[in-house]
């Protein structure tokens, strides 16, 4: 099965229906782990997709992450980034270079300090700093 194949089957799995829009957004936030943002997702698309509007890249990753196949993350305040990967993890932003990093989080530990009469549906963990490539740069 090609990667089209798998992009169609994961849409489907969701109820969604996969229309070449939404395969090319959906493959474009696979192959870019970069957090985009809608508008990046766009001008990049837009590119290979002459016809493709803004506002068809926004209806589709709010039908994204309406169906759980996207999380939106909003690490920084006013905007809106997503994740194809949406597996319980945290994201660490560089206040330099603005780069955002996954990295895995223990689900479990987090819940322990809530009581037992909640339930956890989902969980954001958003750490900002200095990446180490920014610190050792600004240290030579």
């Amino acid at each position: 099965m090609n990667d089209i194949n798998l992009l169609k089957e994961d849409l489907e799995k969701r109820g969604i229906k996969p229309s070449l829009i939404r395969i090319k957004v959906y493959e474009y936030l696979k192959k870019h782990r970069t957090h985009p943002t809608a508008e990046e997702v766009y001008l990049n698309l837009s590119k290979e997709i002459p016809t493709l509007s803004k506002t068809s890249v926004y209806n589709t990753l709010s039908l994204f992450v309406e169906k759980g196949l996207v999380q939106m993350l909003t690490i920084e305040e006013n905007i809106a980034r997503f994740d194809a990967d949406t597996s319980v993890h945290g994201h660490f932003q560089c206040k330099v270079c603005g780069k955002i990093y996954d990295f895995l989080v223990e689900k479990e530990p987090i819940q322990s300090y809530l009581d037992k009469n909640f339930e956890v549906e989902e969980i954001y963990v958003y750490y900002k700093g200095v990446c180490p490539y920014c610190k050792n740069k600004s240290l030579s």
